[in-house]
């Protein structure tokens, strides 16, 4: 996810410099190397360390998963000594947890500079500039820093800043939500395939038919219920499908599926 957004801010107008670290140099090296061909590949530099690239950077993203998160602010603390702001896009990992540890690992030698942190919670699809990403602010972050982060982060795709408890509900939804609809693809393209399509047209039918439907569900201005109201024709095939949808708990199932991601965020943040 670290590397997806990236990739976007490398691709984009805006002038900036990134250095990118990995748990092995080999895998820094080359994604930057892939970088090279973008607008601002060739401001990037792979480093051998968390460290090299806190001291050279103003933002610094953490992109590693919630049990790793303390374990890198303490191998970059020493680099705080003029104020840098922290974006961490770990699941369930709380401002509070995030400004707790910072603060306890930087107060040391007392003479380091407290970081400015922000949380975000991007998607997959941020790979193709598609992103919905949530970003909510730490009580010291000023609204310069927030019109920074969410103008790099808007090469991704949206952003959107929300209140800090709504983030394990927006991990539920958008961060998890582009493998339910995999899931939906998956599935539509199988039934393509039973009716006699080829597998890989089944592919393109099942994801462009979701690709077009979100288009409309953006920009239309009809409620979501409006439009599908709009497909289905009085005693027709559609209405068929919604029935059956209906009768298997399709909503329901949905629902749950989003509530399980969001018990496990939040359990993630109390284990923190």
């Amino acid at each position: 996810m670290g590397g997806a957004v990236v990739r976007a801010i490398a691709a984009s107008s805006l002038d900036v410099r990134l250095f990118v670290s990995s748990g092995h140099f080999s895998k820094a090296e080359s994604f930057v190397e892939s970088l090279s061909d973008l607008a601002s590949g060739g401001r990037a530099h792979s480093c051998q360390t968390n460290l090299e690239v806190a001291q050279n950077s103003d933002i610094i993203f953490i992109a590693v998963k919630p049990v790793f998160v303390e374990t890198v602010i303490e191998e970059i603390a020493s680099a705080f000594t003029k104020p840098k702001t922290l974006v961490s896009m770990a699941a369930g990992i709380t401002l509070d947890t995030l400004q707790g540890t910072a603060g306890r690992v930087v107060s040391a030698d007392g003479k380091s500079i407290l970081p400015h942190i922000f949380r975000m919670m991007p998607n997959l699809p941020a790979v193709y500039g598609e992103s919905m990403t949530a970003l909510c602010a730490g009580s010291a972050c000023t609204d310069e820093e927030t019109e920074l982060v969410t103008a790099l982060l808007r090469t991704a795709g949206k952003v959107e800043c929300v209140a800090e408890k709504l983030m394990d509900g927006v991990t539920a939804v958008s961060g998890s939500g582009p493998a339910y609809a995999f899931m939906f693809i998956e599935a539509l393209a199988d039934a393509a395939v039973k009716f006699g399509i080829p597998r890989q047209q089944a592919y393109v039918y099942a994801a462009q038919t979701l690709k077009g439907a979100a288009v409309m569900a953006l920009q239309d201005g009809r409620s979501i219920s409006e439009l599908k109201d709009a497909v289905c024709s009085p005693a027709g095939t559609t209405i068929e499908a919604v029935a059956a949808l209906e009768r298997g708990g399709f909503r329901g199932t949905v629902i749950e599926a989003a509530t399980a991601a969001y018990s496990r965020s939040v359990a993630l943040g109390r284990k923190s």
